[in-house]
C-alpha cells in the first residue's frame, strides 16, 4: 500500500505556525545579529524559503562536489559570474545551505552598487553578505567563515551572450592575495545555467550612463515586454565545487608576493574554465 501524500491543509497549518513563531521571536527580540548585520533567524525563516523555491522549482539546480567544501573552518569559494542579475550568487548560497551536510552559510562579498541601494543593502547584510573589500574578507575568514567571491564582477554578469561560459578577466588577483594572507584554501566553483536566464544581446550604454549602472541589458524579451521580460528563463543548472587549492606554498617572505598572487589567480581561473567547458557538455540542453 502506497504511503498517502501529506495533507495540503496540514502543510499550510505548519507554515502558518512557523510564521507565527517567527513573528513571536522578532517581537521578543529572541534573535541575534552579528557585526556584519547577518541575521541567521531572518535568513532561515524568510530568505531561504523564497530562494529555495526558485532553486528547486524554477531552475532545478543540481549541485556536485560538495565533499570538497569543508565541514567547518575557513575557506574561500571562487566562482564564475554571469546572467545579468546575480541569481548565480543566490543559487550558490541556497545550495550550500540546503545540501551541504553541515548547512554552511556562504558569506558572499558583493559589489559597492548593492550596498548603495537602501533596501537591497539591508537584505544582503541580513542574508550574511557584505561589501567586497580585503578587510571584510580577512575578518570573516579569521572567524572561520566560508567566504564567496566572484572575481569577474560586472564584467562577468554583463558580458554578451555570444561570450557565454568564457571567463572574463579576474581583476588583479585580490582574492588570491586574501587567501594567501589568511592561509586558507581556495575552492574553485563552476556554475552553468545562469548564462541562459537573460540572454544579453545588447547593452544600452547611454541609458546605463544616465542611470549610473555598469550596463543596461537588452535581451530578446527585455525591455520589449516590460516586467514580463524581466522574468528569468527557467534554464537547467549545474554547480560543481572543485578540489581545494592550497595556498601555503604561495607565501613569499611572509607576504603575498605579486608574482605568487598572479600565479595562484591564474591557476584558479584555469581550473574554473576547464570545469565550465566540461559542465556545459554534462548538462546538455539548456532548457527542457
Amino acid at each position: 500500500m502506497s504511503r498517502p501524500q501529506a495533507d495540503p491543509v496540514h502543510r499550510w497549518r505548519q507554515r502558518v505556525a512557523s510564521a507565527a513563531d517567527f513573528v513571536r521571536r522578532r517581537a521578543a527580540g529572541d534573535y541575534e545579529v552579528d557585526e556584519s548585520g547577518f541575521d541567521p533567524d531572518f535568513h532561515a525563516s524568510v530568505v531561504m524559503p523564497l530562494s529555495r523555491a526558485v532553486y528547486r522549482q524554477w531552475f532545478h539546480v543540481r549541485m556536485r562536489g560538495l565533499e570538497h567544501v569543508p565541514e567547518a573552518g575557513p575557506a574561500l569559494v571562487v566562482a564564475n559570474h554571469s546572467g545579468v542579475l546575480p541569481f548565480d550568487a543566490i543559487m550558490l548560497h541556497t545550495g550550500l545551505f540546503d545540501e551541504h551536510p553541515d548547512h554552511r552559510n556562504l558569506r558572499l562579498l558583493g559589489a559597492d552598487l548593492v550596498y548603495s541601494i537602501p533596501g537591497l543593502a539591508s537584505l544582503a547584510r541580513k542574508s550574511g553578505h557584505t561589501r567586497a573589500c580585503p578587510a571584510e574578507a580577512e575578518r570573516l575568514l579569521a572567524r572561520g567563515e566560508l567566504v564567496g567571491v566572484f572575481p569577474e564582477g560586472f564584467k562577468g554578469i554583463g558580458k554578451p551572450f555570444s561570450e557565454r561560459y568564457q571567463l572574463q578577466r579576474f581583476g588583479r588577483g585580490g582574492f588570491a592575495a586574501t587567501a594567501i594572507q589568511a592561509a586558507v584554501p581556495i575552492i574553485p566553483c563552476a556554475i552553468v545555467g545562469a548564462e541562459e536566464i537573460y540572454p544579453m544581446i545588447g547593452n544600452a550604454a547611454t541609458l546605463a550612463r544616465i542611470l549610473r549602472l555598469p550596463y543596461f541589458p537588452v535581451t530578446p524579451l527585455f525591455p520589449w515586454f516590460g516586467a514580463l521580460g524581466a522574468i528569468p528563463l527557467p534554464s537547467n543548472w549545474l554547480i560543481e565545487f572543485c578540489p581545494p587549492v592550497p595556498t601555503g606554498d604561495y607565501m613569499v617572505a611572509g607576504e603575498a608576493h605579486p608574482a605568487a598572487v598572479a600565479e595562484l589567480g591564474g591557476k584558479v581561473r584555469d581550473v574554473i574554465q576547464q570545469k565550465l567547458d566540461q559542465l556545459v557538455l554534462d548538462r546538455g540542453p539548456a532548457f527542457g
